[in-house]
């Protein structure tokens, strides 16, 4: 049978399984063809959109038996390549949308791989509670994707990457098993932690296709500023008085550098300056408080989660440390510093050709790694433009450069500077975007050989035909 036979029986057995309205073939595959930065665009040989775990147990296990490769996609949002799909099966966990129970006791919600992030959001928050992940992408993505990237956000600081949010898994192997790892339990200890093996995996081991989450009780009041500080190093002192005085309730400590502000102004005129002037570090800085004692109001009206922000931030305005500060005094306010914040991928995607880099070091080591890439950057690549913001409670640098020209050669050159300099640091090349296609090289650029060897052979113990995800993640 030739290839073209092969896709129209493979699409006849598919429709058999979810019906035909759910296999897409042609122009009906656009939207899942390229991903959000556009530089990606495949041309799979179909979309199939199962509408359960069932369904998908039965595509996955005839993709087995015909040696099919499969790119699972969830709301393709990432950044790295990692639903790049040309001729191969791609699987849409977008059917698989229903938020199975949300156990408010427990502090727990049980939800299927398609889930809108911000449905989430909006579900738990019907219940007084959070899932407290937080990015700018929140609308589209979904819970398989940021599962499968163990993606980050601003939140992680407080509570932690996906990985740590997660309590079990659903999990569709290459063959059609089904793994149920869907415990809700906060100890367990038999055998091997199989869960936090797929998170992470960008679909190469399996599909994940449910997971219980853990909720937090939603902040009673935030606290939330825009600080113009010294320099990095006293921001981060900054973050660890605010640490200190308020009982590890920082939310977010996100560093925006003058040049990203001039940068926002332009792609957004309408935003305005955080300041009347712009300085070099500028931080926004969110807390939030869920004890009374530090939610409710006082009796002049004022609140002890902002006052305590309030004051520390005086405090080191007298020593010199803070030169400027805002502290939001309304929703409104607090959505517009959130906004210019969130806003970064488009201010950074905006210009082509363009590196993203998403690196990651330890606290103490920001200021350092920064100045030195920008101080590399010149020899690597004369006249390159970039652009910088950072998770800075976490370590989280997006350093972003502009090369002076798009050539392939160049542009990995200033990867590999920028993760150089990371590693040096004792930081990672990949800390929220994952592997995808993007940092195969870096992988066999900076990983231990020996855990390669290892990857390699999970991946093969799982996946013998390698028909899931295929050219993802692990270098050839």
């Amino acid at each position: 049978m030739n290839a073209w036979g092969h896709a129209v029986d493979l699409t006849e057995k598919l429709a058999g399984i979810v019906g035909a309205a759910h296999v897409l073939r042609g122009r009906d595959c656009e939207k899942y063809a390229h991903d959000w930065t556009g530089k990606y665009h495949g041309a799979p040989l179909a979309v199939v959109r199962p509408g359960s775990t069932a369904e998908v147990s039965e595509v996955l296990a005839l993709a087995h038996r015909n040696g099919t490769p499969v790119v699972p996609i969830s709301g393709n949002t990432n950044l790295v390549g990692g639903t790049y799909a040309e001729g191969v099966l791609m699987l849409s966990v977008e059917r698989l949308n229903r938020i199975r129970e949300i156990r408010a006791e427990a502090r727990v919600a049980v939800v299927e791989a398609g889930v809108i992030l911000s449905s989430l959001h909006q579900a738990a928050g019907a219940h007084g509670l959070i899932f407290p992940l937080i990015f700018g992408a929140r609308g589209s993505a979904m819970i398989g994707g940021v599962l499968s990237t163990n993606a980050g956000g601003s939140n992680v600081l407080r509570y932690g990457s996906t990985r740590g949010l997660c309590m079990g898994l659903e999990v569709v192997l290459a063959d059609g098993r089904v793994m149920d790892l869907m415990t809700a339990l906060h100890k367990d200890n038999s055998g091997y932690d199989l869960r936090d093996l797929f998170i992470g995996a960008e679909g190469t081991l399996g599909i994940i296709t449910a997971a219980v989450l853990k909720l937090s009780p939603e902040p009673a009041a935030y606290a939330t500023a825009m600080v113009a500080a010294r320099d990095l190093p006293t921001a981060l002192r900054l973050l660890n008085r605010l640490q200190a005085a308020t009982g590890g309730a920082v939310e977010a400590f996100e560093y925006m550098p003058g040049l990203y502000i001039r940068q926002h102004m332009a792609k957004f005129p309408k935003a305005g300056a955080p300041f009347e002037d712009i300085h070099d570090v500028n931080i926004l800085v969110e807390v939030g408080a869920t004890a009374p004692r530090d939610a409710e109001p006082a009796e002049d009206g004022s609140i002890p989660i902002v006052d305590y922000l309030q004051e520390t931030l005086a405090a080191m305005m007298e020593d010199g440390d803070v030169l400027d500060a805002v502290v939001a005094q309304n929703e409104a306010q607090r959505a517009a510093m959130w906004a210019r914040r969130e806003q970064a991928a488009e201010v950074q995607l905006a210009r082509l050709p363009v590196v993203l880099t998403d690196i990651a070091v330890p606290l103490d080591r920001v200021a350092d790694c920064v100045g030195r890439i920008e101080d590399q950057l010149q020899k690597v690549d004369p006249g390159a433009e970039f652009s910088i913001v950072a998770h800075l409670g976490d370590g989280n640098i997006h350093f972003v450069v502009w090369p002076t020209a798009g050539d392939a050669a160049l542009q990995d050159a200033v990867m590999e500077m920028v993760e150089d300099v990371a590693l040096s640091l004792g930081g990672s090349f990949s800390a929220e975007h994952g592997i995808g296609l993007s940092k195969r090289p870096s992988m066999t650029r900076h990983k231990d050989p020996v855990a390669m060897d290892a990857m390699r052979a999970i991946k093969s113990a799982l996946d013998p035909k390698g028909i899931l995800n295929p050219g993802k993640v692990l270098p050839e």
